[in-house]
């Protein structure tokens, strides 16, 4: 048979319970925190990848939006600040604006710029989100049609 609780002694689990809660949400917005920074660091190094596998992943993902129908995929999505100016000049859609890229944002523009521009495709970097009304993130759109 169960104790029936104080109201103190209830007032206390009830304390562990949100500490527990606290705790645990603390957690995981330190790993979240950990695998973005993870991902950016990723994306400000090169990406390793040689010209046959860049290809490779291209083809592929061409292929399967073409076979859903589509015209365009988005290749990644990446934060404003990998740029170097925060992602101000693809806002502007100013003349230049692809040398603020750098890491792998950059090594895909250059692989669209050498190898699928005279096959006939495009590319659109574009602000996909304005939180708090600033520029955030960054989309590659690759299209086709």
């Amino acid at each position: 048979m169960s104790k029936l609780l104080s109201v103190r002694e209830l007032h206390m689990k009830m304390a562990e319970v949100e500490s527990a809660k606290a705790s645990a949400a603390l957690k995981a917005h330190e790993t979240a925190e950990a695998e973005k920074k993870a991902f950016i660091d990723h994306l400000l190094g090169p990406s390793g990848l040689t010209e046959e596998q860049a290809s490779e992943k291209a083809s592929i993902m061409i292929e399967r939006a073409m076979a859903n129908g589509l015209t365009s995929v988005q290749v990644l999505r990446f934060p404003n600040h990998i740029c170097t100016d925060g992602g101000r000049a693809i806002n502007q859609v100013e003349e230049g604006w692809e040398n603020t890229l750098t890491g792998i944002p950059k090594e895909i523009y250059q692989y669209w710029k050498n190898k699928l521009r005279p096959l006939g495709y495009h590319i659109r970097y574009h602000i996909v989100d304005y939180p708090g009304g600033m520029p955030g993130d960054v989309a590659i759109t690759l299209s086709w049609g």
